[in-house]
């Protein structure tokens, strides 16, 4: 993944250990309080919440201690994981795409997963060459025009 990808997923696993996780102990504390578990409602989405936070706890760990993070690469013509690419369809219409891991993704502002069909069909070519991907509206050409610029939001 990307360093900011990487960056994102700590500062959310931070967050949910020092802030989030002390917060629910509290509310369930709170809720015991009421009286009868069986039918505390509170005491139950508590729980239900810790079970959620606890999870995403243990994923956010699995995924930052095994990450690699790979700079992106600020030169040269060659598509690799983390190039920032321009292409042009058919139509003339230029996009701009960062292929960033899976989790990075956000395809609405141009940040698409490496597993994605189009940037897999990117990965290894170079700027001048035609790349074909099945996308969901499709089967689409592009031309990649340039590659690895500093991408900017």
């Amino acid at each position: 993944m990307t360093r900011g990808g990487y960056d994102k997923l700590s500062a959310e696993l931070d967050r949910l250990k020092r802030v989030e996780r002390p917060a629910i102990s509290k509310a369930i504390a709170e809720a015991r309080e009421h009286g009868d578990l069986s039918e505390n409602a509170e005491y139950h989405a508590a729980r239900e919440k810790q079970s959620f936070i606890e999870g995403r706890i243990g994923e956010l760990e699995t995924k930052v201690g095994n990450a690699e993070v790979i700079d992106p690469p600020s030169e040269g013509e060659r598509v690799t994981f983390g190039s920032t690419v321009v292409l042009e369809d058919e139509a003339g219409k230029k996009y701009r795409y960062w292929i960033v891991g899976s989790d990075e993704a956000e395809p609405a502002k141009g940040k698409i997963s490496v597993l994605s069909p189009l940037a897999r069909g990117l990965i290894g070519k170079k700027v001048g060459d035609m790349v074909t991907a099945q996308l969901p509206g499709g089967q689409k050409s592009f031309e990649i025009i340039d590659a690895n610029f500093p991408w900017s939001d």
